[in-house]
């Protein structure tokens, strides 16, 4: 209905020049009406202890098996600790999982779908979180040679012969999903698969077209969509942002790269970055000439300085700076992982926590509401 845009809470300029806009989804009904099925927000905490939304993730979302490795571990190494503090459990978040992937089936596969994991395969980097996944689900992981398309259905080859599948977690993104809707040179999707889609006789976790949710360009406008659909105020405020597509902003970015972060609009995993006050002046110079080729790829806020946390170093501990992305599954009913993703810049002085930048995580511990006194 696009009643967003047609309010302009929302410049329409900023959604159809949006990387990831897919005109393909028009008229598209996805299962419940549910786009973002599994969504990671990243959370930080300032000097001064104010929390903030740095960032959504909405696409596909890694990290969570990093979580639940790092829980394992600590569970072995400390067994006692987690009965003594009455830390509360993630282990069930693969079964959860699950349930939201068959809670989006298609109607005449309700009862009983068949649910596989889309892979790039063995050379992607999140490679192992869906091998992981797909073992603790106990469902097919699958490649695009594995699987066809006929009659408007998607079939997986099994030693059995053909088996229909019915809901498709892609960890491949929406360009190479399909070579006849979109980059016709990829082999890592299906031939049709966009079509089984349309006709509904395909659920895909996460919808295609949610990777405009993770554009930084729209993110500035997240407090406003709250407002706009729910009619609240936003519980945590965003990161202040200057969207270089503005004149206005894109001059006060310019004449102040020394003050501030700079982000490309669709990278991720810490790339196309510039930390203005760490940059030398040839790598802000640079930046700059980019900025002004292409605005609507860039924006900017001030550097924040992330709360630190005790973290071991050799044989001593020193504080590192950490963010936090708690997971959120949306099928039937929403359910917030107790527990997420703490992420640590492990070198001294960083702000970078991503792990593709040399950045580690830390088991997060959400603890149990205590009993109440026998009367």
């Amino acid at each position: 209905e696009q009643k967003i845009l047609k309010e302009k809470i929302i410049p329409p300029e900023l959604i159809y020049g949006a990387k990831m806009f897919r005109r393909e989804m028009f008229h598209v009904s996805v299962p419940k009406n549910i786009y973002i099925h599994i969504c990671g927000t990243d959370l930080i905490r300032d000097s001064r202890g104010d929390y903030y939304v740095l960032e959504d993730n909405g696409r596909t979302p890694s990290g969570v098996s990093y979580v639940l490795e790092n829980r394992a571990v600590m569970k072995r190494v400390f067994p006692a600790i987690f009965g003594a503090y009455r830390v509360r459990a993630i282990e069930d978040y693969p079964l959860n999982l699950l349930q939201v992937l068959k809670d989006v089936a298609p109607a005449h596969a309700a009862d009983d779908p068949t649910v596989a994991i889309l892979t790039p395969g063995v050379f992607n980097s999140a490679y192992f979180e869906h091998s992981y996944l797909a073992r603790q689900m106990g469902i097919a992981l699958v490649e695009g040679p594995d699987l066809m398309v006929e009659n408007g259905f998607v079939y997986m080859r099994t030693t059995a012969g053909l088996r229909r599948v019915d809901v498709i977690y892609r960890r491949v993104d929406d360009d190479f999903l399909d070579p006849l809707c979109f980059r016709p040179d990829s082999v890592l999707g299906v031939a049709g698969l966009m079509n089984a889609y349309r006709t509904g006789n395909l659920a895909v976790v996460n919808a295609v077209g949610t990777g405009v949710a993770d554009d930084k360009a729209i993110y500035p406008f997240v407090p406003d969509m709250i407002r706009f659909y729910l009619a609240q105020e936003p519980i945590l405020p965003n990161v202040p942002t200057y969207i270089c597509a503005r004149e206005n902003d894109r001059k006060f970015v310019l004449e102040n790269l020394d003050k501030l972060v700079v982000k490309s609009t669709n990278e991720s995993g810490g790339y196309g970055m510039l930390m203005g006050h760490q940059a030398a002046q040839a790598e802000r110079e640079e930046f700059a000439e980019k900025i002004k080729a292409d605005g609507r790829n860039f924006i900017a806020q001030p550097v924040v300085q992330l709360s630190q946390h005790p973290s071991l170093c050799e044989d001593h501990f020193e504080g590192r700076r950490i963010d936090l992305r708690p997971y959120i599954l949306y099928g039937d009913k929403i359910t917030v992982m107790p527990g997420g993703l703490t992420r640590v810049a492990l070198r001294k002085g960083s702000l970078v926590v991503n792990s593709s930048q040399g950045g580690g995580s830390k088991d997060t511990w959400v603890l149990e509401e205590p009993e109440e006194p026998a009367q």
